[in-house]
């Protein structure tokens, strides 16, 4: 017995056989599976295929009987729908996008990962999609990839929040506020938690109080900042440049500022320091140059990361409710999307001041 194969051209496939005695004998190749498709439910329903995709995409106009004979169908065919052509199908894309502008330590910093696993557990429990996107103000979130975005922070990426806006991609600002944008917003009173934290240094006797700024080319920064230099003015004290150290959110930022406080001539007393990382990297400067905290020098953050309650001292800070923030932020989009003339609402979420033990009177400071 011989076998043999050769390719039969008008089907284009490889047939193979034996040969017995100068006699041919083809071996029939086993039938492809066939994948079930939305024609064979229909046809098993014995409905349209539009009845059939209208069932899938539970539009409410179906017939009670209709629905009823597709789903069985579907469940008898075991049929699975494509998801994305679903979402053609109902004209609708059940991804959120967030788009956060990029920075030094992004993926340590205990504000983003925060905003990061807040939206994430927010868009679970909405049953949609989050697609992560970092910019350095010139690339964006693909709007045919997504059904809206959310803008955490916006910086450098302005024009991206208007080309949304022109495309009617339903979008919400966080921690950003700007009443002349047509969009829904959730922050934080950054200007009023920064006004709290130094008032809380004045009362505890301060007046000479040095602050560490955060990336001034956010919102969130320079009304920190802005808080700071309210509170002075109104206290009566003076504004001195040399207590103005210029920070960018990072740990590097801070120790060089930490280190020109400690240079000055007229050394301040207390430090209001724009995020709880960088007042950790300060008070670790502070120790390294044989100065106690809160005895020679008060230190106070803003944040609330939990790792500051297990450094060498546990941190005063202010607390900001990111986890609130991001999570509203994702439901305001959530019922944008669904309801695109729905109002605009711009919430401003409050700090809370968190008193713990790297500030002292200044009577021990002396």
């Amino acid at each position: 017995m011989e076998t043999f194969s050769f390719f039969h051209e008008p089907a284009g496939e490889f047939l193979a056989g034996f040969c017995v005695n100068d006699r041919m004998t083809l071996l029939t190749p086993p039938a492809k599976k066939k994948n079930v498709d939305i024609e064979d439910v229909a046809r098993a329903a014995g409905v349209s295929i539009t009845t059939v995709s209208r069932v899938i995409n539970k539009f409410p106009t179906v017939k009670d009987a209709n629905r009823r004979r597709v789903e069985e169908a579907v469940r008898r065919l075991k049929f699975k729908p494509n998801l994305a052509a679903q979402r053609l199908a109902s004209g609708s894309n059940n991804t959120i996008g967030l788009e956060i502008p990029r920075y030094e330590g992004i993926f340590y910093s205990f504000y983003a990962m925060e905003i990061f696993r807040s939206v994430g557990i927010a868009c679970d429990g909405f049953k949609v999609d989050l697609l992560l996107h970092l910019t350095d103000g010139k690339t964006s979130v693909n709007p045919s990839a997504v059904g809206g975005v959310i803008f955490a922070d916006v910086i450098n990426n302005r024009k991206h929040v208007e080309d949304f806006l022109e495309m009617n991609i339903p979008i919400v600002l966080m921690n950003y506020l700007d009443e002349d944008l047509a969009a829904a917003s959730v922050s934080v009173d950054n200007l009023k938690g920064a006004r709290t934290a130094t008032q809380y240094l004045i009362q505890m006797g301060h007046e000479k109080i040095a602050f560490i700024s955060g990336d001034l080319m956010s919102q969130a920064a320079t009304d920190r900042l802005e808080g700071y230099k309210r509170s002075l003015t109104e206290a009566g004290l003076p504004l001195k440049d040399e207590y103005f150290q210029r920070g960018d959110y990072s740990r590097k930022s801070a120790r060089v500022a930490a280190e020109r406080i400690l240079a000055l001539t007229d050394r301040p007393t207390a430090v209001f320091v724009s995020s709880d990382d960088m007042a950790m990297e300060a008070v670790s400067v502070f120790q390294e140059n044989n100065l106690k905290v809160p005895e020679d020098i008060s230190v106070i953050g803003f944040d609330d990361d939990p790792v500051c309650l297990y450094g060498p001292v546990s941190l005063t800070t202010m607390r900001q409710p990111l986890r609130e923030m991001a999570q509203t932020a994702v439901k305001e989009l959530y019922l944008k999307i669904q309801e695109p003339a729905r109002d605009i609402n711009r919430i401003v979420l409050s700090p809370e001041l968190v008193i713990r033990d790297s500030v002292a009177p200044l009577s021990r400071n002396t």
